[in-house]
């Protein structure tokens, strides 16, 4: 409670910094206007491209008057203002074409034209954007010039929008705090089944370092410690058993070395005796043999054997997953000591009810939360994919596992679970908008529903299914809609204090 009243005060103090900045040629006026038609109503005009959305306040089109236009342009990337760059705007009718071009926004994201038409009909109005990006065009189409001042403004009185739960939220606003605004989503939305999966790594991901010989683990000084990173090669600790009196490394090694030497020398006085027919081929042979046992034995304890221990290395990049060893501990051959874990790939699993195999499938994605977090990765952003899903269920396991495979680009932790949302195939089309665009009251849910990109109407809808990121939309909305995503809590707050009167004008 106590996020929210900061939050509505510092929507209060925006909001003043903006009205207050008067503008001496012009009162930014919605022209909600109930009791008449007055000659100040404004055309609300809003067209959006691929890149940016363009709101603009006109005077009505009259052949031969200057009509006054301010464009409010917004990167649709961020929501942000359109800080720099050309922008020509171009009254299109027929073929007559006027146009006027300014190189920089009064203040970012504030074009301001003037433009006189000649001409009365039906046309559109076009604006086009250039900055580094390239140029850009976008259009509002179901423009009439007037050749009867009166006719003019009466048809944009008629236009201006109004609602009984509406509510302003300034560009000026928007631009200050993390807003967004997305259009109705409209695609088949399947059946999704929500459960909790754990996360687990994946075969060759962890290599576990077992023990080369029997003694007493020695840790280095510098410590070896759970989330260590590693390399491949890296020592990691050492076995010490030059102190014992059975299965002693250093009296094995330096027997090792004897036997080598005197094979050595005992091969290659064969070899010059077999030059000379003294020694059969059969005894050469048994020599070498010998020799390259004795090889063999020596330079597997000379690699891993030094100043007195065997060392135990990294075989792989990674981190210290889990050490299985205290310092001291004896420990025997093959015995593990370390597991070393990269976790670049993981597997999140899912154990789930048999009533939903037969939708099993139909899997098209998934979508995972993060327990603890409101952050939804989906399965396409991980690079994941499903590795399989169970067809049979065990005497002492009754459901059914579903297994799927990402890349660990969000930190995923192993060992820990995540809330998942397996999507299977949808068949008819459904609205859908983004959960963070839902507002809860009292179990009733609410969105704002964009009239003009400043001006908002709180609607109810009813909800049907989610997919973590998406919710069904049951009834409440219209597909061609357009509604407030980032930024839903904040509007809420600004109807919620009455920091603005939805129709009241305001200056920019």
């Amino acid at each position: 409670m106590k996020k929210y009243l900061y939050l509505a005060m510092l929507l209060t103090a925006a909001l003043a910094a903006s009205c207050g900045h008067k503008d001496h040629n012009h009162d930014h006026d919605h022209g909600h206007n109930h009791g008449g038609h007055s000659h100040d109503s404004q055309l609300m005009l809003t067209a959006y491209s691929d890149d940016f959305e363009v709101f603009a306040e006109a005077t009505p089109f009259v052949t031969g008057a200057k009509s006054e236009i301010m464009a409010l342009i917004t990167r649709l990337a961020d929501f942000k203002p359109l800080e720099n760059g050309t922008v020509t705007a171009s009254l299109i009718v027929g073929n007559d074409t006027i146009r006027q071009t300014k190189s920089e926004p009064v203040r970012p994201g504030v074009y301001r034209f003037t433009l006189t038409p000649s001409i009365k009909g039906k046309g559109m109005l076009l604006f086009e954007i250039d900055n580094y990006h390239g140029t850009r065009q976008i259009t509002s189409s179901n423009i009439t010039v007037y050749d009867d001042e009166h006719a003019a403004f009466h048809t944009a009185a008629d236009a201006a929008v109004s609602s009984s739960n509406g509510v302003s939220f300034t560009k000026e606003m928007s631009w200050k705090v993390d807003f967004a605004t997305v259009p109705c989503r409209v695609e088949p939305f399947g059946q999704v089944i929500r459960t909790m999966a754990m996360v687990q790594p994946t075969q060759g991901e962890e290599q576990v370092v077992t023990a080369k010989g029997s003694g007493i683990v020695v840790i280095p000084q510098r410590g070896l410690f759970e989330g260590n990173a590693v390399s491949n090669g890296q020592s990691l600790l050492q076995i010490e058993s030059s102190n014992m009196a059975d299965n002693n490394l250093s009296v094995r090694y330096i027997e090792a070395e004897s036997n080598f030497n005197l094979a050595k020398r005992e091969y290659e006085r064969k070899q010059t005796l077999a030059e000379d027919k003294i020694v059969s081929e059969s005894e050469l042979l048994q020599a070498k043999t010998a020799y390259e046992t004795a090889e063999a034995v020596y330079n597997n304890l000379r690699k891993n054997f030094t100043q007195g221990r065997i060392a135990a290395t990294s075989p792989i990049n990674g981190f210290v997953k889990q050490l299985l060893v205290r310092n001291g501990e004896y420990v025997e051959a093959g015995q593990p000591l370390v597991v070393i874990s990269q976790s670049r790939n993981l597997l999140i699993r899912a154990d789930i009810q048999p009533k939903y195999y037969t939708m099993l499938s139909n899997i098209v994605s998934a979508n995972f939360r993060v327990m603890n977090s409101e952050k939804v990765y989906s399965l396409e952003a991980l690079n994941g994919r499903l590795v399989s899903y169970g067809k049979s269920l065990e005497a002492d396991s009754p459901l059914l596992p579903v297994v799927f495979q990402v890349n660990n680009t969000v930190d995923l932790l192993p060992g820990s679970f995540v809330e998942i949302f397996i999507k299977t195939q949808g068949h008819q089309p459904v609205i859908s908008i983004p959960n963070v665009s839902l507002v809860e009251e009292m179990g009733n849910y609410f969105v704002y529903v964009q009239l003009t990109p400043e001006y908002f109407e709180k609607r109810e809808v009813k909800i049907g299914q989610t997919d973590g990121q998406y919710t069904e939309i049951l009834s409440g909305l219209d597909k061609h809609e357009r509604v407030v995503a980032q930024g839903a809590v904040l509007v809420k707050l600004t109807q919620a204090t009455g920091t603005l009167d939805a129709h009241s004008g305001h200056v920019h």
